[in-house]
């Protein structure tokens, strides 16, 4: 990878490792847990895996599990507090699990209804928009290390699904994913790579699997496009 900048921003989002919540499947927007131990060995690897990329900047959430999975990945140059990649507000459903709130509410849906008390698809909606405004003035590689409610929902905003059909882009912890633009055109923003989870270093000139449809979406191991559901085929990663 080239230490040079870019003409335009290429977002590498990085979702935090484990914690006990997350491993529990218990809505975790703002409790402030920190890693499990399992999570703090796969931060070390989100490290490892970019060691060969080069960032102009690092930006983390304030929020602890964030805060430690960037430190543990160790990525220079030395990371900025982004208030707005705090993970959506749970409001009264922080600390639930989905199958608990199902009991109650059947038919609710974080992404197309909000929380009670917390923050509503809208008030998210324009909290990502005006982070990806701040993020389009920054060149070269941009390091973000925030939650998995989040990171969809910037995800899907960057090529304009609305926060509902950003659900359908599924995130694991301490997994790498990278925004950018097809062709270089800002007028193109795209998905390069999603939800990337193994071990191996993130390099230029890979091979990610890609929608015909929705070319948008890539990701680096076969599957189905979460847009869609057509199968996604074979393509080099170039120009990251």
């Amino acid at each position: 990878m080239s230490s040079c900048k870019l003409k335009s921003p290429h977002l590498y989002l990085i979702r935090h490792g484990e914690t006990e919540w997350s491993l529990s499947g218990q809505y975790t927007g703002r409790t402030d847990l920190p890693l499990t131990t399992h999570g703090e060995a796969a931060a070390r690897k989100v490290g490892e895996r970019l060691k060969n990329v080069s960032f102009a900047h690092v930006l983390t959430s304030p929020l602890q599990r964030a805060r430690q999975t960037c430190a543990l990945a160790a990525l220079e140059p030395t990371p900025e507090i982004e208030p707005n990649l705090t993970e959506w507000d749970n409001g009264d459903y922080e600390g639930r699990t989905p199958a608990e709130i199902s009991e109650e509410q059947p038919e609710w849906n974080l992404f197309r209804d909000g929380a009670p008390n917390g923050e509503t698809p809208a008030l998210i909606s324009e909290r990502v928009d005006r982070l990806i405004a701040h993020l389009r003035t920054l060149d070269g590689n941009v390091a973000l290390f925030s939650h998995g409610h989040l990171c969809r929902v910037l995800a899907g905003r960057w090529i304009g699904l609305s926060v509902e059909q950003s659900e359908r882009l599924l995130l694991n912890t301490a997994s790498i994913s990278i925004l950018s633009y097809a062709h270089d055109r800002p007028d193109e923003p795209a998905i390069a790579l999603w939800n990337a989870i193994s071990f191996q270093a993130i390099e230029p000139g890979g091979t990610t699997a890609t929608c015909h449809l929705h070319p948008e979406i890539r990701q680096n191991k076969p599957g189905n496009c979460p847009i869609c559901g057509m199968a996604l085929e074979p393509e080099t990663i170039t120009g990251y």
